[in-house]
């Protein structure tokens, strides 16, 4: 028997002023998707931002549903949106946010597990790491350098049937 270890890097950054001034917009755009998602189940606002080689911003937004669980989550949205309407348009990055109307957030959301999966599909199509910025209410910053840090042991699509 063998025993393997994964581990997972991340950068922690306190205030997003420490984060390059082209990736601002990107964190805004994911901010502002909160206040129009549909949440009227959970409270539960999630926010995501999508940012395009030729600089376009996608914005996506959880959208519940009563026939649980035929909503969708907001980092779906936004990618989703992007390879229907930009098909071949190189992702440059992903930020992230949600906020709660019920309790205090402290820390920030990472994506859930059908979402990394589905991160993880255009960031192997397109060949190349998409970071994600995952943003707390407070401000703080978590970022990921690929998707495939959020999902180590991920499915992968061999192109043979």
């Amino acid at each position: 028997m063998e025993y393997l270890k994964i581990s997972c890097e991340f950068e922690r950054h306190e205030t997003r002023a420490s984060l390059d001034a082209e990736i601002q917009p990107l964190l805004d755009a994911c901010i502002e998707a909160t206040n129009s998602a549909y949440a009227p189940y959970s409270s539960f606002h999630v926010g995501a931002a999508v940012l395009l080689e030729t600089g376009i911003i996608i914005q996506g937004n959880n959208q519940e549903n009563a026939a649980f669980p035929s909503g969708l989550c907001a980092e779906r949205v936004a990618i989703f949106y992007a390879g229907a309407n930009y098909p071949g348009v190189r992702i440059i990055a992903i930020a992230l946010t949600a906020r709660s109307l019920n309790y205090t957030q402290g820390e920030p959301v990472t994506p859930c597990g059908g979402c990394r999966q589905s991160l993880l599909e255009y960031e192997l199509n397109q060949q190349s790491d998409i970071p994600i910025y995952m943003i707390s209410p407070s401000g703080a910053v978590v970022v990921s350098k690929s998707i495939k840090q959020l999902l180590p042991l991920y499915f992968e699509h061999s192109g043979k049937f």
